[in-house]
């Protein structure tokens, strides 16, 4: 059985993005990727009732790798994938790439915790269900 494919979310680049070197400044990656994440999550039938009152999440670790760039006014495609889940976290992959050209991967590990707090909680079932039907296929 094969995974499905990547959800993906566009995006195009906006001039404040950019650092004095004329490419996207590296900590608004992690901004383009939490905008991916929403819209992933949305993408599973999770939206913003749902994601605000019944089911929050806190990043506890990003893994973030350049391969290239993205400057002023290009479209950056960002493909999403849950990697890992786990009892109460798991972790999405994020793969963006301007033209067709890799341009930075991220691993980031998110813990589910009570809406409003920090307090851990287990992963509720129908969100790890849509998780699982997702997740991809093991690399090598």
């Amino acid at each position: 059985m094969t995974a499905p494919a990547p959800f993906t979310h566009r995006l195009r680049v906006r001039f404040a993005e950019i650092d004095g070197q004329g490419v996207v400044f590296n900590a608004h990656w992690l901004t383009y990727f939490d905008d991916a994440c929403t819209r992933f999550m949305e993408s599973l039938g999770f939206g913003p009732d749902f994601w605000i009152r019944e089911f929050d999440v806190m990043l506890v670790k990003a893994v973030l790798e350049w391969s290239g760039s993205a400057r002023f006014d290009e479209w950056v495609e960002i493909a999403v994938e849950p990697v890992r889940i786990g009892t109460k976290s798991f972790d999405l992959r994020y793969r963006a790439a301007v033209a067709g050209r890799p341009a930075c991967e991220a691993t980031i590990t998110y813990v589910s915790v009570t809406p409003g707090t920090t307090t851990s909680v287990a992963i509720p079932e129908r969100v790890r269900a849509a998780l699982a039907a997702r997740l991809a296929a093991p690399t090598a």
